[in-house]
């Protein structure tokens, strides 16, 4: 038996955020906090003004929390929930990528659980929240579809990745018009991590049929779209299409999980400060490779997903994945960004028994098709480092 978890409501299209308004006050807001990612809230784009006039037009106040950068610490949701308190604000919305999405979801939540420790959050039978509309302005990380949050503790530095069913945001807006100045580079890095994220929830251990349609339909869309929204920023029929398939993904990882990946992505990340989808698509490749023996009439269905020829033998569909992958990284310039943040092999080399350690601590492990060990994810570092060079 498996639990299925998603938002209540979506609003999709492009000018769906011109509803905004009224979707604070169907959930009885009377007072927003809006917390939007710092570069959004800086001249040109000037996005919280924009979002706060429709807020406005309703006849409803705002103040507005952008005091962070990168992935939100437990320092910034303290700050942010000061400012909810002071201004008696009773309902959150959040703009941006992941990190304004999770540090709105644990605001949220702590506003209505002052004295909760992190992790009790997700054994938490009942977790009650302020009501939370999270408005995506990047097709990639799925959010504002998902049950988890990435905080980190300002104290020990340590990412803590609580869930639970409830902080999922009441509505997701996908309006794609909020995607067209996202410059090529992102819309890669940010396309790539959702066609991780829906790979990966396709193939791992704790997937269901729920899950596997999510999935299945995200990568099918991401094949085709991605490469318009690359080449054309501008398009945005192909950036609709890709807000469905961030979104779709997130529902389908959030409750499939991701897998190796994600697990060394992350770590990656942090230590060469690389862009979250530009990690795990480095490594994507590889971790592909690492599973196919043991996952492959999944990864045939993955090829077929994403374009193959549906003639070819399964065995001939699995390998083809990796390929197709490949192909992506190139094209999309993964591996050119990826020689720019790592440009000494060597350090790489270096730190990756560290990263290694960071990896198989993380989740993502155990819900891989094929369980990694320590030389295992070594050689998928090697085999980047290779691709580097």
């Amino acid at each position: 038996m498996s639990t299925f978890c998603i938002n209540k409501q979506v609003e999709f299209g492009a000018g769906a955020l011109k509803r905004i308004g009224e979707l604070i006050i169907s959930y009885g807001g009377t007072k927003v906090l809006l917390i939007v990612d710092s570069f959004l809230a800086k001249e040109p784009l000037n996005t919280h003004k924009y979002i706060g006039g429709f807020i406005e037009e309703s006849g409803l106040k705002y103040v507005t929390f952008s005091d962070y950068q990168g992935e939100p610490s437990t320092g910034h949701v303290k700050n942010a929930l000061a400012v909810l308190k002071e201004n008696n604000c009773d309902c959150i919305v959040a703009v941006g990528g992941g990190s304004g999405i999770d540090l709105a979801k644990a605001v949220a939540v702590f506003a209505k659980n002052e004295s909760i420790a992190w992790e009790e959050i997700a054994s938490r039978q009942c977790l009650e929240r302020v009501p939370l509309i999270a408005i995506s302005t990047t097709s990639g990380t799925g959010s504002e579809a998902t049950k988890v949050m990435v905080i980190t503790n300002s104290d020990t530095n340590i990412k803590m990745n609580p869930g639970h069913p409830n902080i999922i945001p009441d509505v997701a807006i996908l309006d794609p018009e909020l995607t067209v100045s996202l410059p090529p580079n992102f819309t890669a890095f940010t396309g790539m991590d959702a066609l991780t994220h829906a790979m990966e929830a396709y193939v791992s251990t704790r997937a269901s049929s729920f899950s596997d349609f999510y999935a299945y339909e995200s990568m099918k869309i991401v094949s085709k779209a991605l490469p318009l929204a690359f080449a054309n920023g501008a398009d945005i029929k192909a950036r609709e299409q890709m807000a469905i398939a961030s979104y779709y993904a997130g529902i389908a990882f959030s409750n499939a999980s991701t897998n190796l990946a994600h697990a060394g992505g992350r770590p990656l990340g942090a230590h060469f400060h690389i862009p979250h989808g530009l990690g795990v698509a480095l490594l994507l490749p590889f971790v592909i490779e690492f599973g196919l023996e043991v996952a492959e009439e999944r990864y045939a269905k993955v090829a077929i997903a994403l374009g193959a020829d549906p003639n070819l033998s399964q065995q001939e569909l699995a390998k083809e994945v990796v390929k197709i992958v490949d192909n992506y990284n190139e094209k999309f310039g993964i591996w050119e960004a990826g020689r720019k943040y790592i440009p000494d092999i060597k350090v790489l080399l270096e730190k990756t028994p560290l990263i290694v350690s960071d990896a198989l601590s993380g989740n993502g492990i155990l819900t891989n098709p094929k369980v990694p060990n320590e030389e295992d994810v070594t050689l998928v570092f090697k085999k980047l480092a290779d691709k580097l060079s």
